[in-house]
């Protein structure tokens, strides 16, 4: 491939290695990349609610969900559950407040957040416990014993 020329200030041809053109090329769309990203996240996070983090596991005879939920009041999440999905809403209040200028890094979310999940098995919806300790949600949710297959006999009529 023939390295790239260009005419400087001066008129004279000044020749340009191929890799580095292609660097710059890379960094340019890398940084028009990064650009769009932050916008996408940017008009994203305008429009949405925060989500939680979960973990989801089951015991012989539960489904346990357990949802770490720092610098929110225990008053200020909200359970529900219909029929086979789980909603956990909540609000994390800002209570101080830092002109956005003055921000180096801003990762934490603050305002409404919520998260419904299909639970993976039928449940016990009545049955539902919930605690909050040490800004950890651990909801308990007893499983439906599955129902065996039963044989029908067929009578003739």
């Amino acid at each position: 491939m023939p390295t790239p020329e260009k005419k400087s200030a001066s008129g004279t041809s000044v020749r340009r290695n191929p890799a580095t053109v292609r660097a710059r090329n890379n960094a340019s769309e890398l940084q028009e990349s990064q650009m769009l990203r932050e916008k996408i996240q940017t008009e994203y996070a305008e429009h949405t609610e925060g989500q939680l983090a979960l973990d989801i596991y089951q015991t012989p005879t539960n489904i346990v969900i357990v949802a770490p939920i720092a610098g929110v009041k225990m008053s200020d999440i909200d359970v529900s559950i219909t029929e086979d999905v789980l909603t956990i809403k909540g609000k994390r209040y800002l209570e101080f407040d830092i002109p956005e200028e003055d921000y180096f890094t801003q990762e934490c979310f603050w305002g409404d957040f919520s998260r419904s999940i299909v639970l993976p098995t039928s449940v016990d919806a009545s049955r539902i416990s919930a605690s909050f300790k040490d800004a950890v949600l651990k909801i308990s949710i007893p499983k439906v014993e599955k129902v065996k297959t039963k044989i029908v006999r067929i009578k003739s009529e």
